[in-house]
């Protein structure tokens, strides 16, 4: 059994890969509980991995991947791997609600894909111009995307990496000028050099920041920032 702030937290967790396919940050989980420090936040993580509900991820900052949910009957098998997304057909399975038989002969659809067009690099001090020329697109799985209009950009440095962002990475972005607090945009900064940040409001500023302790936080007059558009989600390759 669970308590309540584990039942939370993992639930959190669950929720945030699911729409970002990027763990929660310690501080975004530490506001989500209502909690006064991180170091509650590291023993509820710390519980759930001794019950069996959470994996952290070796040799990646802060990175969680959820294994299984209370409400799973018998649990569930631990996957392997880093899956910041996963999407998951219904080929070959049989549902309780029909007794249909389940064709064998068909052949399984193609999953829906849309292609992206992948605009260059984003790091902090590239001019935006930069990242306006379509090198080549991506294929991209539909339900990564939902509405909207959206783009790709490479990643270059490890300003992000306790989101769950590496260098080499490709990020997924949809197109939008309003960003809510919290969410990781691209900022278009006096119109000059587009960044890649988690967004926050510091009164009547606006702050850009960073998810590596090695970046300060960035303080910027409203009028400097232009948001260019809100991660959606990455993708990943290995070599």
């Amino acid at each position: 059994m669970l308590t309540r702030k584990q039942h939370e937290l993992l639930f959190f967790i669950h929720e945030r890969m699911k729409e970002s396919g990027i763990p929660p940050s310690f501080d975004e989980m530490k506001e989500a509980l209502n909690l006064a420090s991180k170091s509650g936040i590291h023993r509820l993580i710390t519980a759930l991995e001794e019950r069996g509900f959470i994996r952290r991820l070796p040799n990646r900052a802060r990175a969680l991947e959820v294994l299984k949910l209370p409400d799973m009957q018998g649990g569930a098998s631990p996957r392997r791997g880093f899956s910041p997304s996963v999407i998951e057909g219904s080929l070959g399975k049989e549902t309780a609600s029909s007794n249909l038989p389940v064709r064998r002969d068909a052949a399984p659809a193609a999953p829906a894909s849309n292609e992206v067009p992948v605009m260059g690099r984003i790091a902090a001090g590239v001019p935006i111009s930069a990242i306006q020329n379509n090198t080549h697109a991506i294929s991209v799985p539909a339900e990564m995307l939902g509405n909207g209009e959206h783009y790709a950009l490479e990643v270059k440095g490890d300003s992000m990496i306790e989101a769950g962002i590496l260098d080499g990475d490709t990020v997924v972005i949809r197109n939008a000028s309003t960003a809510n607090p919290g969410d990781i945009v691209v900022a278009l900064v006096d119109e000059e050099e587009a960044t890649l940040k988690r967004f926050r409001r510091k009164g009547a500023s606006i702050a850009l920041e960073a998810a590596n302790p090695a970046y300060e936080t960035r303080i910027f007059g409203p009028d400097r920032i232009k948001i260019q558009g809100r991660l959606v989600g990455l993708i990943r390759r290995y070599h």
